[in-house]
C-alpha cells in the first residue's frame, strides 16, 4: 500500500486487550462485506459508488465539455464541498481556479462575484456548480440565487455554464430541468459527508485537472483492507477500536494532527465526518447516551507553537493521528555565513528533513509522556494516496459509530436550528 499504518507501539493499548476487543467488530465488518455486492439500497450506500463507472464517467465527460472553462465556483456547504476542498488543496493541479461558496458571509460571496465579473467581461468561461443533496440547502439556495443573477447578466447563453448536484427529483432537481441546466445525480442513500467519491467531489477534481479514475482506484485498493475480517489486518476497523478503547478511558478528543499545510482540508472534512457521525444524543436502542468524540485539527509545524503546550502538559484527554507525507518538494537549506551556528546540522539538507526531524522530535516526547498516537503515513500527494485516505477515514468512522452503537448516517439534531431559522424568516 502506498498508505502505511502504525500504532503498535505507540497506541497504549497491548494486543492482548485489543485481542479481547475484536469480537466486537465482527458483525458490521460481515455486514460491510455483503452490502458491497448490492446497489444503493442501504445506508453503505458510498461503499458501493466504487463499484461502478457510473458517475466516474458522467463527472469526466462534463469536465471535458468545459475545457476551455478558467474559472469554477462550487456552491455548497459541509459534505456538499468539503471534500472536494480537501482533495484539491492536497493535490493541487492548478488546472482552473476554483473557488468555494459555503458560507453566507457577504463579503466572501462578494470577493467571489468580483473574480466572477473579472472573468466574465474579459469573455472567459466560468462555470456554476450547485451542489445540495436535498435541493433545499438554504445558505446554498441564496447563494446560487446571488451568483446565478451574476452570470445571467454577463452570459445571455449563461444556462450552459450551469451545473446542478442534487439527488433525483428533488426541488433543484426539477428546476434544472427545466431551465436546462446541466444536472449531476447524487445516489438517494449516499449521505454527504460520505459523498466525495460521487459526482459531488469528482466533477469539480476532474475540472481542476485531477486525475479522478487514480482517485477511485486508491479508494478501491484501501476498500478491500478495510473489509478484512482480521481486525489486526485492518486499518478502518483497527483505528476505530483503539479510538473506542481510548474513548473508554475518558479521551474523548480526537486530534489529527497533519505534518502537511496541503491537508488541512483534509483534517476539515474528516472534522465533520466524525462530529456528525458519532455525535448523538440517543444510541441505535433509543437510550440517551450523549456519545460522541470532539474532533480538532493541527497542523504541525504551526500548531507546535501555539497548541502544543496544552497537548503536552494540559489534561491527558486526547487521542492523536499524526499524518505525513513522505515525498514533497525538496527545498534545500544552505549555511549562510552570516548565520554562524543557526542553522548547525541541517547545511545541505532539505526542509523535508527538517519537518521529519521535527516530527520525530514530537513523536518522542509522546512516549516519554504516555500520549498515546497512531500514525498514517502517504508516501506522496498523489490521487492514488488521497483516495486511500479519503476512504479509509470514512471506513474508520463507520466502525466507530457501531462500536459506540450509534447511527452512523443521520444527523436528527440538525434540524433543530433549522427549524428555528425556518420560523424567523416567516
Amino acid at each position: 500500500m502506498s498508505l502505511q499504518f502504525k500504532y503498535e507501539k505507540t497506541c497504549l493499548i497491548n494486543k492482548s486487550e485489543l485481542s479481547k476487543e475484536l469480537y466486537k467488530l465482527d458483525k458490521v465488518i460481515n455486514l460491510m462485506n455483503e452490502v458491497t455486492k448490492t446497489k444503493y439500497q442501504t445506508d453503505f450506500a458510498f461503499l458501493n459508488l466504487l463499484n461502478e463507472t457510473r458517475f466516474l464517467d458522467e463527472s469526466l465527460v462534463l469536465a471535458r465539455y468545459f475545457k476551455s472553462a478558467s474559472l469554477l465556483v462550487v456552491i455548497g456547504i459541509g459534505g456538499s464541498n468539503l471534500g472536494a476542498m480537501a482533495a484539491y488543496q492536497a493535490i493541487a493541479k492548478n488546472k482552473i481556479k476554483i473557488l468555494f461558496a459555503d458560507t453566507v458571509d457577504s463579503d466572501n460571496i462578494q470577493k467571489i462575484i468580483n473574480e466572477m465579473t473579472k472573468c466574465l467581461k474579459e469573455e472567459k468561461e466560468v462555470v456554476i456548480n450547485c451542489i445540495t443533496k436535498s435541493g433545499t440547502t438554504l445558505e446554498t439556495i441564496s447563494n446560487f440565487a446571488i451568483l446565478l443573477e451574476i452570470l445571467k447578466k454577463l452570459r445571455k447563453d449563461y444556462k450552459k455554464y450551469v451545473v446542478v448536484t442534487t439527488n433525483k427529483n428533488s426541488k433543484l432537481w426539477d428546476i434544472a430541468k427545466k431551465e436546462n441546466f446541466h444536472i449531476l445525480e447524487i445516489p438517494e442513500k449516499v449521505g454527504g459527508r460520505y459523498s466525495v467519491l460521487s459526482n459531488i467531489g469528482l466533477f469539480p477534481l476532474a475540472m481542476a485537472g485531477v486525475d479522478i479514475k487514480k482517485l477511485i482506484e486508491g479508494a478501491k485498493a484501501i476498500k478491500i483492507h478495510c473489509l478484512n475480517k482480521n481486525v489486526l489486518r485492518n486499518p478502518a476497523a483497527l483505528s476505530a477500536l483503539i479510538m473506542f478503547l481510548h474513548y473508554r478511558r475518558g479521551k474523548s478528543i480526537v486530534n489529527t494532527f497533519l505534518f502537511n499545510n496541503e491537508l488541512e482540508y483534509f483534517g476539515k472534512w474528516y472534522r465533520q465526518l466524525l462530529a456528525e457521525s458519532i455525535g448523538k444524543e440517543k444510541d441505535s436502542l433509543g437510550r440517551l447516551v450523549n456519545a460522541g468524540m470532539t474532533p480538532i485539527v493541527s497542523i504541525g509545524t504551526t500548531d507546535l507553537h501555539s497548541m502544543m503546550q496544552l497537548y503536552l502538559a494540559g489534561p491527558n484527554d486526547k487521542i492523536t493521528t499524526f499524518i505525513n507525507v513522505k515525498q514533497t518538494n525538496k527545498l534545500n537549506i544552505h549555511r549562510l555565513k552570516e548565520f554562524g551556528s543557526l542553522l548547525n546540522g541541517l547545511n545541505g539538507r532539505d526542509l523535508d528533513y527538517l519537518m521529519n526531524i521535527i516530527l520525530n522530535g514530537v513523536k518522542k516526547t509522546y512516549n516519554e509522556r504516555l500520549l498515546p498516537y497512531m500514525e498514517i503515513s502517504l508516501a506522496n500527494k498523489s490521487e492514488y494516496c488521497i483516495g486511500q485516505l479519503l476512504q479509509l477515514k470514512m471506513m474508520e468512522v463507520v466502525y466507530l459509530a457501531y462500536l459506540l452503537n450509534v447511527n452512523p448516517f443521520d444527523q436528527p439534531n440538525i434540524e433543530e436550528y433549522k427549524e428555528k431559522v425556518r420560523k424567523l424568516l416567516k
